[in-house]
């Protein structure tokens, strides 16, 4: 038996460390963060967004510190500096879908960097990847989706064969303090925990520092909704929807009265939204009325003021004051 040298040393020694994000609570700085969900779910859509407001410097998310303002503009947004991007695709055609998608974004292009794989696929272990970071100084990396990038010798479900591709993916994240993201899909499996609805190994979840869900509203079919179901260094944050459609393309909705397992296997999906918005129908229905009292009705019957400004926002319900008071009508 070959004898190897032993290092140990206490924790004592070890150095605390603050944890910075790119986006919190969703994706660290740092870190491994994985996206998933099923195919045509927005996940692609989603990440795009981003890396168009980071390239410009603008914030992404409306802000969830404060209630929203009557004039709809959200409290608390920091300013940043725009940053590059590496973003990766196996799916997806550069020219034909990525930029047009990215323009409509209002992405500064000239900061979402790709590396040249045609010759060569691309790989988690691949060194251009680190070189590739160290060239642009990227404060993000998107591989999508997780399965391109492996390489052809590695089984996805295969924990020992994973565990190894996750390690080295995180310690270059953690090396160069960079946010890598990666894209998955889901598993058609049915019921149990949403952990285990990653296709995969569960590894890749035990991996990464925060893992959202993505997914579609039953019975809003443009809305899609957010779910964090896994955060290691921050609570977990509370659902957020936006829509998607052909009309109002991307918009942000805010945060989202649904819990994942509701959203993953379609039991009252958007009922409490559907609720909202029937009752902010009734209460209306002969004129206007005076928010608080709005408010203060929702209450009694149970339904969350988030999701009470969610369906005002649905509805494009307007709001009126009158003296000191704001009134909301249809």
């Amino acid at each position: 038996m070959v004898k190897e040298d032993l290092k140990i040393f206490s924790m004592d020694e070890v150095q605390e460390e603050s944890v910075e994000w790119l986006l919190y609570p969703f994706i660290p700085f740092g870190k491994v963060t994985i996206i998933q969900g099923d195919p045509g779910e927005g996940k692609t859509t989603l990440a795009l967004q981003i890396i168009a407001k980071l390239t410009r410097g603008e914030v992404v998310l409306p802000s969830e510190e404060s209630e929203p303002a009557e004039d709809g503009i959200a409290e608390g947004e920091i300013d940043r500096l725009p940053m590059n991007v590496l973003y990766q695709t196996a799916e997806d055609g550069l020219g034909d879908k990525i930029k047009p998608r990215l323009n409509a974004a209002g992405a500064d292009c000239s900061k979402v960097m790709v590396i040249d794989d045609k010759e060569k696929a691309l790989t988690m272990m691949d060194s251009r990847l680190e070189q590739a970071i160290i060239q642009t100084s990227a404060r993000m990396v998107v591989l999508d989706p997780i399965q391109g990038y492996l390489g052809a010798d590695v089984d996805m479900h295969r924990a020992n064969e994973i565990r190894p591709v996750m390690k080295c993916i995180s310690t270059l994240a953690e090396k160069y303090h960079c946010a890598i993201v990666l894209i998955g899909h889901m598993n058609k499996a049915s019921g149990g925990k949403s952990s285990y609805r990653g296709l995969g190994s569960i590894d890749f979840q035990a991996a990464a520092r925060s893992v959202l869900i993505v997914g579609r509203v039953k019975d809003e079919p443009d809305v899609r909704v957010v779910c964090q179901v896994k955060s290691s260094l921050a609570p977990e944050a509370k659902p957020i929807a936006f829509h998607m459609d052909k009309v109002k393309g991307f918009e942000w909705i805010g945060e989202y009265d649904i819990n994942v397992d509701d959203l993953l296997s379609g039991e009252g999906r958007g009922q409490k939204s559907k609720n909202a918005k029937e009752f902010l129908k009734e209460i209306l229905a002969h004129g206007q009325v005076a928010c608080k009292d709005i408010e203060e009705e929702a209450q009694a019957r149970g339904i969350r003021k988030k999701t009470l400004w969610n369906a005002k926002k649905e509805l494009d319900v307007d709001s009126v004051k009158l003296g000191n008071q704001w009134y909301w009508k249809l």
